[in-house]
Protein backbone atom coordinates (compact mmCIF):
# COMPACT_ATOMS: atom_id res chain seq x y z
CA UNK A 1 0.00 0.00 0.00
CA UNK A 2 0.96 3.63 -0.54
CA UNK A 3 2.45 5.11 2.64
CA UNK A 4 2.70 8.92 2.61
CA UNK A 5 2.30 11.63 5.19
CA UNK A 6 -0.48 13.11 3.07
CA UNK A 7 -3.72 11.20 2.58
CA UNK A 8 -5.31 11.17 -0.86
CA UNK A 9 -8.80 10.05 -1.80
CA UNK A 10 -9.67 9.56 -5.45
CA UNK A 11 -13.40 9.82 -6.14
CA UNK A 12 -14.70 8.21 -9.32
CA UNK A 13 -18.18 9.42 -10.18
CA UNK A 14 -19.30 12.99 -9.55
CA UNK A 15 -23.02 12.30 -9.52
CA UNK A 16 -25.30 12.98 -6.58
CA UNK A 17 -23.64 10.43 -4.27
CA UNK A 18 -20.10 11.28 -5.31
CA UNK A 19 -20.47 15.04 -4.99
CA UNK A 20 -22.24 14.64 -1.62
CA UNK A 21 -19.35 12.41 -0.45
CA UNK A 22 -16.83 15.04 -1.57
CA UNK A 23 -18.79 17.70 0.31
CA UNK A 24 -18.77 15.56 3.46
CA UNK A 25 -15.03 14.91 3.18
CA UNK A 26 -14.23 18.62 2.93
CA UNK A 27 -16.60 19.68 5.70
CA UNK A 28 -14.99 17.21 8.10
CA UNK A 29 -11.43 17.66 6.74
CA UNK A 30 -11.05 13.89 6.54
CA UNK A 31 -8.34 13.85 3.87
CA UNK A 32 -5.57 16.23 2.79
CA UNK A 33 -6.12 15.59 -0.93
CA UNK A 34 -9.21 14.86 -2.99
CA UNK A 35 -9.19 14.24 -6.73
CA UNK A 36 -12.49 14.00 -8.59
CA UNK A 37 -12.71 11.86 -11.73
CA UNK A 38 -15.74 11.63 -13.97
CA UNK A 39 -16.48 10.79 -17.60
CA UNK A 40 -18.17 14.21 -17.65
CA UNK A 41 -15.06 16.32 -17.16
CA UNK A 42 -17.05 19.56 -16.92
CA UNK A 43 -19.03 18.16 -13.98
CA UNK A 44 -15.84 17.08 -12.19
CA UNK A 45 -14.24 20.45 -12.90
CA UNK A 46 -17.33 22.32 -11.70
CA UNK A 47 -17.48 20.34 -8.46
CA UNK A 48 -13.78 20.95 -7.78
CA UNK A 49 -14.21 24.68 -8.37
CA UNK A 50 -17.33 24.87 -6.22
CA UNK A 51 -15.74 22.94 -3.34
CA UNK A 52 -12.54 24.97 -3.49
CA UNK A 53 -14.50 28.18 -3.16
CA UNK A 54 -15.85 27.03 0.19
CA UNK A 55 -12.83 25.32 1.69
CA UNK A 56 -11.76 28.41 3.67
CA UNK A 57 -14.76 27.60 5.86
CA UNK A 58 -13.60 24.02 6.52
CA UNK A 59 -11.58 23.07 9.64
CA UNK A 60 -8.52 22.27 7.52
CA UNK A 61 -8.45 23.02 3.78
CA UNK A 62 -8.37 19.98 1.49
CA UNK A 63 -6.45 20.23 -1.76
CA UNK A 64 -9.16 19.46 -4.30
CA UNK A 65 -8.92 19.12 -8.07
CA UNK A 66 -10.46 17.32 -11.03
CA UNK A 67 -8.15 14.76 -12.54
CA UNK A 68 -7.81 11.43 -14.32
CA UNK A 69 -6.96 7.82 -13.55
CA UNK A 70 -3.23 8.58 -13.33
CA UNK A 71 -4.01 10.43 -10.08
CA UNK A 72 -5.08 7.13 -8.52
CA UNK A 73 -1.48 5.92 -8.34
CA UNK A 74 -0.77 7.75 -5.08
CA UNK A 75 -4.29 7.45 -3.68
CA UNK A 76 -4.83 5.74 -0.33
CA UNK A 77 -8.50 5.18 -1.14
CA UNK A 78 -10.34 5.01 -4.45
CA UNK A 79 -14.05 5.44 -3.83
CA UNK A 80 -16.27 4.42 -6.73
CA UNK A 81 -19.66 6.09 -6.91
CA UNK A 82 -20.02 5.87 -10.68
CA UNK A 83 -22.58 3.74 -12.47
CA UNK A 84 -26.18 3.55 -13.58
CA UNK A 85 -28.69 4.89 -11.06
CA UNK A 86 -31.57 2.98 -9.52
CA UNK A 87 -34.85 4.03 -11.12
CA UNK A 88 -38.31 4.02 -9.50
CA UNK A 89 -39.58 0.44 -9.30
CA UNK A 90 -36.12 -0.99 -9.99
CA UNK A 91 -34.32 -3.11 -7.39
CA UNK A 92 -30.61 -2.76 -6.69
CA UNK A 93 -30.06 -6.19 -8.22
CA UNK A 94 -31.68 -5.06 -11.47
CA UNK A 95 -28.64 -2.84 -11.98
CA UNK A 96 -26.17 -5.75 -12.16
CA UNK A 97 -25.77 -6.08 -15.91
CA UNK A 98 -25.30 -2.39 -16.58
CA UNK A 99 -22.89 -1.72 -13.75
CA UNK A 100 -20.68 -4.79 -14.12
CA UNK A 101 -19.65 -3.58 -17.58
CA UNK A 102 -18.98 -0.09 -16.27
CA UNK A 103 -16.93 -1.40 -13.34
CA UNK A 104 -14.68 -3.61 -15.45
CA UNK A 105 -13.54 -0.56 -17.37
CA UNK A 106 -13.18 1.64 -14.27
CA UNK A 107 -11.23 -0.86 -12.19
CA UNK A 108 -8.92 -1.76 -15.07
CA UNK A 109 -8.03 1.91 -15.52
CA UNK A 110 -7.43 2.42 -11.80
CA UNK A 111 -5.14 -0.60 -11.56
CA UNK A 112 -3.24 0.46 -14.69
CA UNK A 113 -2.21 3.61 -12.80
CA UNK A 114 -0.26 1.52 -10.28
CA UNK A 115 -2.86 1.94 -7.53
CA UNK A 116 -2.09 -0.10 -4.40
CA UNK A 117 -4.51 1.24 -1.82
CA UNK A 118 -8.04 0.43 -0.69
CA UNK A 119 -11.16 0.34 -2.87
CA UNK A 120 -14.36 1.67 -1.29
CA UNK A 121 -17.47 0.84 -3.31
CA UNK A 122 -20.81 2.62 -3.10
CA UNK A 123 -22.52 1.85 -6.41
CA UNK A 124 -25.46 -0.54 -6.29
CA UNK A 125 -25.90 -3.43 -6.12
CA UNK A 126 -23.00 -2.78 -3.78
CA UNK A 127 -22.35 -6.35 -2.59
CA UNK A 128 -22.16 -7.64 -6.16
CA UNK A 129 -20.00 -4.78 -7.39
CA UNK A 130 -17.65 -5.03 -4.42
CA UNK A 131 -17.11 -8.70 -5.24
CA UNK A 132 -16.58 -7.74 -8.89
CA UNK A 133 -14.03 -5.08 -7.91
CA UNK A 134 -12.12 -7.64 -5.86
CA UNK A 135 -12.02 -10.00 -8.84
CA UNK A 136 -11.20 -7.33 -11.41
CA UNK A 137 -8.48 -5.67 -9.29
CA UNK A 138 -6.65 -8.71 -7.95
CA UNK A 139 -6.16 -6.89 -4.62
CA UNK A 140 -6.38 -8.75 -1.29
CA UNK A 141 -9.95 -9.13 -0.10
CA UNK A 142 -9.22 -6.99 2.98
CA UNK A 143 -8.54 -3.99 0.75
CA UNK A 144 -11.82 -4.05 -1.15
CA UNK A 145 -14.72 -2.78 0.95
CA UNK A 146 -18.33 -2.02 0.11
CA UNK A 147 -20.58 0.41 1.95
CA UNK A 148 -22.77 -2.62 2.64
CA UNK A 149 -25.42 -2.05 5.28
CA UNK A 150 -23.77 0.92 7.00
CA UNK A 151 -26.62 3.20 5.90
CA UNK A 152 -29.29 0.60 6.69
CA UNK A 153 -27.84 0.26 10.19
CA UNK A 154 -27.81 4.04 10.51
CA UNK A 155 -31.46 4.23 9.48
CA UNK A 156 -32.22 1.41 11.92
CA UNK A 157 -30.57 3.19 14.84
CA UNK A 158 -32.26 6.47 13.96
CA UNK A 159 -35.77 4.98 13.84
CA UNK A 160 -35.20 2.94 17.01
CA UNK A 161 -34.04 6.13 18.68
CA UNK A 162 -37.25 7.86 17.63
CA UNK A 163 -39.37 4.95 18.84
CA UNK A 164 -37.76 4.73 22.27
CA UNK A 165 -37.02 8.47 22.49
CA UNK A 166 -33.30 7.84 22.89
CA UNK A 167 -30.36 9.48 21.10
CA UNK A 168 -29.35 7.22 18.17
CA UNK A 169 -25.75 7.25 19.42
CA UNK A 170 -26.96 5.21 22.41
CA UNK A 171 -28.78 2.70 20.22
CA UNK A 172 -26.65 -0.28 19.25
CA UNK A 173 -28.16 -2.37 16.48
CA UNK A 174 -27.17 -3.89 13.15
CA UNK A 175 -28.77 -4.57 9.82
CA UNK A 176 -26.81 -7.33 8.09
CA UNK A 177 -26.95 -9.24 4.81
CA UNK A 178 -27.51 -7.88 1.32
CA UNK A 179 -27.87 -4.12 1.04
CA UNK A 180 -31.32 -4.64 -0.35
CA UNK A 181 -34.53 -6.61 -0.10
CA UNK A 182 -33.14 -9.66 1.79
CA UNK A 183 -31.35 -7.74 4.54
CA UNK A 184 -32.30 -8.51 8.13
CA UNK A 185 -32.33 -6.89 11.57
CA UNK A 186 -30.30 -8.57 14.30
CA UNK A 187 -32.85 -8.18 17.09
CA UNK A 188 -30.98 -10.65 19.28
CA UNK A 189 -28.11 -8.15 19.66
CA UNK A 190 -30.01 -4.84 19.55
CA UNK A 191 -29.81 -2.81 22.75
CA UNK A 192 -30.52 0.63 24.16
CA UNK A 193 -27.70 1.71 26.45
CA UNK A 194 -26.87 -1.92 27.14
CA UNK A 195 -30.47 -3.05 27.75
CA UNK A 196 -31.64 -5.53 25.09
CA UNK A 197 -34.50 -4.23 22.96
CA UNK A 198 -36.35 -7.53 23.40
CA UNK A 199 -36.16 -7.03 27.18
CA UNK A 200 -37.48 -3.46 26.94
CA UNK A 201 -40.54 -4.78 25.13
CA UNK A 202 -41.34 -7.22 27.94
CA UNK A 203 -40.86 -4.52 30.58
CA UNK A 204 -43.13 -1.88 29.07
CA UNK A 205 -46.52 -2.63 27.45
CA UNK A 206 -46.21 0.63 25.53
CA UNK A 207 -43.62 -1.04 23.30
CA UNK A 208 -44.72 -3.76 20.88
CA UNK A 209 -42.79 -6.14 18.63
CA UNK A 210 -45.34 -5.48 15.91
CA UNK A 211 -44.24 -1.85 15.89
CA UNK A 212 -40.61 -2.88 15.60
CA UNK A 213 -41.36 -5.27 12.76
CA UNK A 214 -42.93 -2.38 10.84
CA UNK A 215 -40.01 -0.18 11.81
CA UNK A 216 -37.66 -2.63 10.10
CA UNK A 217 -39.82 -2.66 6.97
CA UNK A 218 -39.46 1.13 6.89
CA UNK A 219 -35.68 0.73 7.16
CA UNK A 220 -35.53 -1.89 4.40
CA UNK A 221 -37.75 0.06 2.03
CA UNK A 222 -36.44 3.54 2.85
CA UNK A 223 -34.59 3.93 -0.44
CA UNK A 224 -37.72 3.16 -2.46
CA UNK A 225 -39.67 5.84 -0.56
CA UNK A 226 -36.91 8.43 -0.97
CA UNK A 227 -36.43 7.64 -4.66
CA UNK A 228 -40.17 8.03 -5.22
CA UNK A 229 -40.13 11.44 -3.54
CA UNK A 230 -36.86 12.97 -4.80
CA UNK A 231 -35.46 10.64 -7.45
CA UNK A 232 -32.39 9.36 -5.60
CA UNK A 233 -30.75 8.87 -2.21
CA UNK A 234 -27.37 10.45 -1.63
CA UNK A 235 -26.88 12.41 1.60
CA UNK A 236 -27.13 9.47 3.99
CA UNK A 237 -24.88 7.14 2.00
CA UNK A 238 -22.36 9.94 1.43
CA UNK A 239 -22.09 10.46 5.18
CA UNK A 240 -21.68 6.71 5.66
CA UNK A 241 -18.88 6.66 3.06
CA UNK A 242 -17.19 9.56 4.83
CA UNK A 243 -17.40 7.62 8.10
CA UNK A 244 -15.71 4.57 6.53
CA UNK A 245 -13.05 6.79 4.96
CA UNK A 246 -12.31 8.41 8.30
CA UNK A 247 -12.01 5.00 9.99
CA UNK A 248 -9.50 3.88 7.36
CA UNK A 249 -7.32 6.98 7.19
CA UNK A 250 -7.23 7.47 10.97
CA UNK A 251 -6.52 3.76 11.61
CA UNK A 252 -9.47 3.75 14.02
CA UNK A 253 -10.19 0.03 14.39
CA UNK A 254 -13.86 1.00 14.36
CA UNK A 255 -16.68 -1.53 14.04
CA UNK A 256 -18.82 -0.73 11.00
CA UNK A 257 -21.37 -2.80 9.10
CA UNK A 258 -19.75 -2.96 5.69
CA UNK A 259 -19.74 -5.34 2.75
CA UNK A 260 -16.76 -7.63 3.20
CA UNK A 261 -15.65 -11.05 2.00
CA UNK A 262 -16.75 -14.08 4.00
CA UNK A 263 -14.56 -17.15 4.12
CA UNK A 264 -16.47 -19.38 6.51
CA UNK A 265 -17.83 -16.70 8.85
CA UNK A 266 -21.56 -17.06 9.49
CA UNK A 267 -21.33 -20.38 7.63
CA UNK A 268 -20.85 -18.64 4.28
CA UNK A 269 -18.00 -18.55 1.77
CA UNK A 270 -17.03 -16.62 -1.36
CA UNK A 271 -19.47 -13.76 -1.05
CA UNK A 272 -19.30 -10.07 -0.17
CA UNK A 273 -22.09 -9.18 2.24
CA UNK A 274 -22.86 -6.68 5.00
CA UNK A 275 -21.61 -7.69 8.46
CA UNK A 276 -19.93 -5.91 11.39
CA UNK A 277 -16.19 -5.64 10.78
CA UNK A 278 -13.20 -3.88 12.31
CA UNK A 279 -11.99 -1.21 9.88
CA UNK A 280 -8.55 0.38 10.00
CA UNK A 281 -5.68 1.53 7.80
CA UNK A 282 -5.22 -1.94 6.35
CA UNK A 283 -8.89 -2.14 5.35
CA UNK A 284 -10.80 -4.97 7.03
CA UNK A 285 -8.80 -6.07 10.09
CA UNK A 286 -11.28 -8.74 11.08
CA UNK A 287 -14.92 -9.76 10.89
CA UNK A 288 -16.97 -9.82 14.07
CA UNK A 289 -19.12 -12.92 13.98
CA UNK A 290 -22.33 -12.40 15.94
CA UNK A 291 -24.12 -15.39 17.42
CA UNK A 292 -27.39 -15.21 15.52
CA UNK A 293 -30.71 -16.69 16.53
CA UNK A 294 -31.95 -19.63 14.48
CA UNK A 295 -34.33 -17.39 12.54
CA UNK A 296 -31.66 -14.77 11.92
CA UNK A 297 -29.21 -17.38 10.67
CA UNK A 298 -31.78 -18.73 8.21
CA UNK A 299 -32.48 -15.22 6.96
CA UNK A 300 -28.78 -14.48 6.60
CA UNK A 301 -28.18 -17.72 4.69
CA UNK A 302 -31.05 -16.82 2.36
CA UNK A 303 -29.60 -13.35 1.80
CA UNK A 304 -26.21 -14.83 0.98
CA UNK A 305 -27.78 -17.37 -1.37
CA UNK A 306 -29.57 -14.63 -3.31
CA UNK A 307 -26.28 -12.78 -3.82
CA UNK A 308 -24.47 -15.94 -4.91
CA UNK A 309 -27.18 -16.73 -7.43
CA UNK A 310 -26.67 -13.29 -8.95
CA UNK A 311 -22.88 -13.70 -8.97
CA UNK A 312 -22.75 -17.21 -10.43
CA UNK A 313 -23.59 -16.41 -14.08
CA UNK A 314 -20.90 -13.72 -14.15
CA UNK A 315 -18.12 -15.33 -12.11
CA UNK A 316 -18.89 -19.03 -12.41
CA UNK A 317 -15.41 -20.02 -13.66
CA UNK A 318 -13.69 -17.98 -10.94
CA UNK A 319 -15.95 -19.50 -8.29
Amino acid sequence: MIQRNINRVALIGAGSVGSSYAFALLNQSITEELVIIDVNEDKAMGDAMDLNHGKIFAPNPTKTWYGNYDDCKEADIVCICAGANQKPGETRLDLVEKNLKIFKSLVDQVMASGFDGIFLIATNPVDILTYATWKFSGLPKERVIGSGTILDSGRFRFLLGEYFDIAPANVHAHIIGEHGDTELPVWSHADIGGVPVEELITRNPEYKMEDLDQLFVNVRDAAYHIIKKKGATYYGIAMGLARITKAILNNENSVLTVSTYLDGEYGEKDVYIGVPAVVNRTGIREILELTLSETEQKQFTHSSTVLKEILNPHFKEAR
